[in-house]
């Protein structure tokens, strides 16, 4: 065999492997989420954790400027060597399509997190309505602590780095409850995209190949506990968007901070109103007037933000990403983000906020 066809053959091998892993939920979680992962993991953020810029983005730039001069230098040699051409960028996905698997993307494989709680994965209306009005309670509790007026809206008042470092003391609570849970060796970092990002519509990500949690730090930021938190359970080796959304917010309504409660709690809150909005239009207003104008003031700083940067990007941006969530073990997609209700109305049945 040529040694050119090696690497394309090693892609379609990986690819047939994947589909066969998906079978084995529980060998993924042995050997790799709770083996292999946790070494690979904890190498890249105690090489890069340190640095305070993120290495990822600076590596994407660097691909992506070469990549353009790539197409530029090869537009005129498609006709006749198409074929060599094609094998080239064969050889560059094989490569790309291993590492993004055995440095991070194997957890789309691992056991699901209903299992791994023992969380029920159904509920009805009653339990959706009864876990609302808690969770409205809550936030308005919380909001009236911060503000002592419950017109105002929270303002922010950490830094981004602040909220880094303050964000482990989320984690170390939750992970005394769940060992599985315990973070080290932290790698939370502003991204240098963070308006490419703010234009695709995203508050963050994971850089599968650097393990460094990128977040916008152009969001408003009574959204930053949140969602570092949920970059961080994506560090931790969470492949689904809503667990990593239970996971984000089951670490900062146990932060002691009530800035982080409060972003944890308003954003479930949130999630869940737009469950009802989609069920039941007379009960979402029903709900909605029992939510102190406060919060609802922040709702609306976060629609505005998000509004002044909706363009076709993040329309076509959230299209490839719902499909590459589908191709990765997320049916639902984009959707998935919201299906961490079912995990937060299942696992509070029958407890106190």
């Amino acid at each position: 065999m040529q040694r050119k066809y090696i690497l394309p053959l090693f892609l379609l091998f990986q690819i047939l492997f994947l589909k066969i892993i998906a079978f084995f939920p529980e060998f993924v979680e042995r050997f790799y989420s709770n083996g292999l992962y946790v070494y690979v993991s904890k190498i890249s953020r105690i090489t890069l954790g340190k640095i305070p810029f993120s290495v990822g983005d600076i590596i994407y730039g660097i691909l992506i400027v070469y990549l353009l001069k790539s197409i530029w230098k090869t537009r005129k040699t498609w006709k006749l060597q198409w074929k060599n051409n094609i094998l080239k960028i064969l050889n560059v996905l094989s490569v790309a399509y291993f590492l993004f698997h055995f440095l991070w993307a194997m957890n789309y494989y691992r056991q699901p997190l209903f299992e791994k709680m023992k969380i029920e994965r159904d509920y009805t209306d009653g339990d959706l309505l009864d876990f609302t009005k808690k969770l409205i309670a809550k936030t308005n509790e919380i909001q009236s602590q911060i503000t002592k007026n419950d017109s105002l809206k929270v303002v922010f008042p950490y830094s981004d780095e602040q909220v880094f470092e303050m964000n482990l003391n989320g984690y170390k609570k939750l992970s005394s409850q769940y060992p599985f849970f315990k973070y080290t060796h932290p790698s939370i970092k502003k991204s240098l995209f963070s308006l490419p990002l703010t234009y695709m519509g995203f508050g963050g990500y994971l850089n599968p190949f650097t393990n460094e949690a990128q977040v916008n730090y152009l969001m408003p930021k009574y959204n930053l506990p949140m969602t570092s938190c949920h970059e961080i359970a994506h560090q931790m080796g969470f492949g689904s968007e809503s667990e990593c959304n239970f996971i984000g917010f089951m670490a900062s309504v146990k932060n002691e901070n009530l800035y982080f409660q409060y972003s944890g709690y308003s954003t479930a809150l949130r999630y869940c109103l737009s469950n009802w909005y989609a069920r039941d239009a007379k009960v979402f207003d029903q709900l909605l007037k029992t939510i102190h104008p406060g919060i609802l003031k922040n709702y609306q700083e976060s629609e505005e933000f998000w509004k002044q940067y909706d363009t076709f990007i993040d329309e076509g941006f959230h299209l490839f990403y719902d499909n590459f969530l589908k191709i990765n073990q997320q049916k639902d997609g984009m959707e998935s983000y919201s299906k961490f209700v079912n995990l937060m109305v299942n696992y509070y049945k029958g407890k106190d906020l």
